[in-house]
């Protein structure tokens, strides 16, 4: 063990390794805005761990995409990111060996698996006199600050609303005018080399002209939301055709903004009396709460959140009838569309997330883990939390889910939110005579092998909107629990 001087000596000189995970953003950084603060050296990394290497095709390319972005905006402040492949613990301990670094700090993460690999983490830099700190950022509250008033934690959204709307939010922090580096630069890897966008192959191509990459993207969308849009969110956002929502989920999934600086530019508009922005703060706690539940049951993340629903007779199998949903070919114009617009553009309009995930659950009867695992290869903006919620939410075994009874009907659903069928027209080409680029592109993006061509004949449905409802209710009647 270090003696008191000696440690004082170290700690007041030595650098600080930021370790960069999914808050790539140099504004609103609690971890390092302190590391600056402290005019110590600061080295920034990323680190690409089994938790990099087990992400899907589309988050983990659009990570990449990330990370390379962020070393850009360091280089802008004199700073650079290092790139360090393997263990984690084991690629930090090389770093303090090779730099002298006398701390590490990190943003939290709250899934399972990254909360055990940081408190070992941690708790062995500790045990070697090493400062190791861990900052918030990724949520406004912490999971653990939030309790019913009998000292338990909320399982339904609306009284989980209730407790948290008046609670200050920390202010957003300025990005630090200048990053102070170390009089050598450890070795860094070539990102390159990573192959991080491998899986999505051909697809990347199509997808990347929708990407919006990094904080200043961000911090623009943002601000067109607040000025044009959130007036009339409460109704818009209901419109997959119309592009009325915020499309803050791939910047908040990887960081790139923040939940504090969302929240105060919407509780401004709300302020202002713009309309739809409390409904819009309401959804900046939506996925609140799906982290809160992931901290206090993480079980949802790949287990049914009501143990009864283990009984119920779900098809896990790759079916035809799957196959055909993941290929877009169902034949319900409103599914069809909104899994094409994910395979084009890497996201999915929140209303056809809904209306897929009902189909696949009660319509097909099939496992709410199929569609669960199938985004989290396909979407950039998946997000642990939200993404498990979402799906037991829509298949009725999780928390305040709609009820399994409750099935949506996909084509009274595209009468009501796509009367002149824009969002259909945009995504579907078979049968048209001039279809949308959007629409051809989708033949671009999807692997070669399903064998698809636009002047295919559109399919009939395989399972028609009634016949489903209709087995999805004989299903849950008959349900053995």
């Amino acid at each position: 063990m270090l003696t008191k001087q000696l440690w004082t000596l170290r700690v007041s000189s030595s650098p600080i390794i930021i370790w960069f995970r999914r808050d790539l953003r140099l504004s609103d950084h609690t971890a390092l805005s302190a590391a600056c603060k402290s005019e110590r050296p600061v080295i920034p990394v990323v680190i690409r761990d089994d938790s990099v290497d087990d992400l899907g095709a589309a988050p983990k390319w659009r990570w990449g995409l990330g990370v390379e972005h962020l070393g850009e905006s360091l280089a802008s402040k004199g700073s650079r990111l290092i790139f360090r492949s393997g263990d984690a613990l084991e690629v930090l301990q090389a770093l303090i060996a090779e730099t002298g670094a006398g701390a590490v700090y990190w943003s939290r993460l709250y899934d399972p698996q990254a909360v055990a690999r940081d408190s070992i983490i941690k708790k062995t830099l500790k045990e070697a006199d090493i400062d190791a700190r861990s900052y918030g950022g990724h949520l406004m509250f912490e999971p653990w600050t939030t309790e019913t008033k009998t000292g338990g934690f909320y399982k339904v959204y609306t009284p989980f609303w209730r407790s948290v709307k008046d609670r200050d939010v920390d202010v957003p922090l300025s990005a630090p005018d200048s990053i102070p580096a170390p009089d050598t630069w450890p070795e860094s890897e070539d990102i390159a080399d990573w192959s991080l966008g491998q899986a999505m192959q051909r697809g990347a191509e199509v997808v990347r002209p929708f990407i919006r990459l990094g904080e200043e993207a961000a911090r623009d969308r943002l601000g067109y939301f607040i000025d044009e849009l959130v007036a009339g969110y409460d109704a818009g956002r209901d419109l997959p055709a119309s592009d009325r929502t915020s499309n803050l989920s791939e910047n908040l999934a990887l960081g790139e903004i923040s939940p504090h600086q969302c929240w105060h530019a919407g509780f401004a508009a709300f302020q202002e009396g713009k309309a739809g922005a409390e409904t819009f703060l309401k959804e900046l706690v939506w996925r609140e709460f799906a982290y809160h539940l992931m901290h206090h049951t993480p079980h949802i993340l790949h287990d049914n959140w009501k143990p009864d629903w283990d009984a119920f007779p779900w098809n896990t199998k790759e079916t035809e009838e799957v196959t055909a949903w993941k290929q877009g070919r169902t034949g319900i114009q409103f599914v069809d569309a909104s899994l094409r617009e994910m395979y084009v553009t890497g996201r999915m309009h929140n209303r056809g997330r809904m209306i897929v995930a009902s189909y696949l659950t009660k319509h097909l009867l099939s496992d709410w883990r199929i569609g669960q695992k199938w985004f989290e290869d396909c979407l950039i903006d998946w997000d642990p939390a939200s993404n498990a919620m979402g799906w037991q939410w829509s298949a009725g075994s999780g928390p305040d889910a709609t009820p399994y009874f409750r099935v949506f009907n996909p084509v009274t659903q595209l009468d009501k939110f796509d009367k002149n069928r824009a969002y259909v027209s945009r995504w579907i080409a078979e049968g048209r005579s001039n279809p949308h680029e959007d629409a051809l592109s989708y033949f671009d993006a999807v692997p070669k092998s399903w064998g698809l061509s636009p002047s295919d004949t559109y399919p009939a449905p395989i399972v028609p909107a009634d016949e489903g409802r209709k087995r999805a209710l004989t299903a849950y009647e008959n349900r053995d629990f």
